[in-house]
């Protein structure tokens, strides 16, 4: 992280109140991150008042439900964002009024907001962030069954089940510590395929649309348009660097989505590193999982022939 970890809990510990928010459009890692620190924290502080609040996600109900607040709750309050980038994607403006902000996020291409902003793209997801946290403090976070199983659920949507690319050597060693509580992971998995994880309503789209190059590049457009067809924002349509890499055989994955008059790139990797060329074009992340904000098409077609190029030296 680029803050210490002990400011965190220096926060945690001089606010009677804490108010967990997350993006809208929410994803596994934005509720689990909320619903494992809201549980975490009641559990090792029962006399601060604890809430997570956004806009509720009925197929993420299962995870956990959001809180509903007054405004005056946040008088004094300590507010902490999970996973969420830029100020304008947090659901309930009313983070604002909070005593304290933290921003604590994996993201590298996001706005710096935040009294204290916590932010490492080395991390798979935020709720391995928060797992390293809870660990690295035991005699301060009493972590709960309840939250572990969040962790995990978190971890296994942000990674695609640890085989994206996204999941490093840190983030098997979290999930070991977090399966030695006793819930049950075959359920999550199951209730992710129920309510999310299944790609295979993009198989038909990735079939139709990815390009593959001789040096084993493969890449998929996703313009304005599509996404106005499909009914779905940039966000949301993230997850399709999932289905890319579950359905078309390649050594590199790069998919590139429109918005705002902007592209954005999201690229994964077997075993080439991708974070640099992902520099190149001012963004960064992880060795095998990247990501970078275009200017324009053209810029996107040198990716993918940088990408071929570092293939073949």
């Amino acid at each position: 992280m680029n803050c210490i970890k002990s400011d965190i809990l220096q926060a945690i510990a001089t606010h009677p109140t804490i108010i967990i928010h997350r993006h809208i459009h929410p994803d596994f890692d934005a509720v689990c991150s909320q619903i494992a620190l809201k549980k975490t924290l009641q559990q090792s502080f029962p006399e601060k008042n604890i809430f997570a609040v956004g806009c509720d996600a009925e197929n993420l109900e299962w995870i956990g439900s959001m809180d509903v607040i007054q405004d005056h709750e946040y008088r004094d309050a300590l507010v902490i964002v999970c996973d969420t980038a830029e100020m304008k994607r947090i659901s309930d403006q009313r983070f604002q009024l909070g005593a304290t902000l933290v921003k604590i996020d994996h993201h590298s291409d996001g706005e710096n907001y935040g009294d204290l902003t916590c932010v490492d793209p080395s991390y798979s997801s935020v709720c391995e962030m928060l797992a390293d946290l809870f660990f690295s403090y035991p005699e301060s976070f009493n972590l709960t069954i309840e939250a572990a199983a969040a962790l995990y659920a978190g971890i296994m949507g942000d990674t695609g089940m640890l085989k994206n690319g996204m999941a490093g050597e840190r983030t098997m060693r979290v999930v070991s510590q977090i399966k030695k509580f006793s819930f049950k992971p075959e359920r999550i998995h199951r209730l992710m395929k129920k309510n999310g994880t299944d790609l295979s309503k993009w198989k038909q789209l990735v079939a139709y649309r990815a390009q593959v190059t001789e040096q084993g590049i493969a890449s998929l457009r996703v313009t304005k348009e599509m996404l106005e067809n499909l009914g779905l924002d940039s966000y949301e349509a993230a997850p399709l660097i999932h289905a890319l890499v579950a359905y078309k055989p390649a050594r590199i994955w790069v998919l590139f989505i429109e918005e705002d008059g902007k592209i954005r790139v999201r690229i994964r990797s077997k075993t080439a590193p991708v974070n640099e060329i992902a520099k190149k074009f001012g963004g960064g992340g992880h060795k095998l999982a990247a990501g970078a904000l275009l200017s324009s098409w053209e810029e996107a077609d040198q990716v993918v022939e940088d990408l071929g190029e570092k293939r073949m030296r």
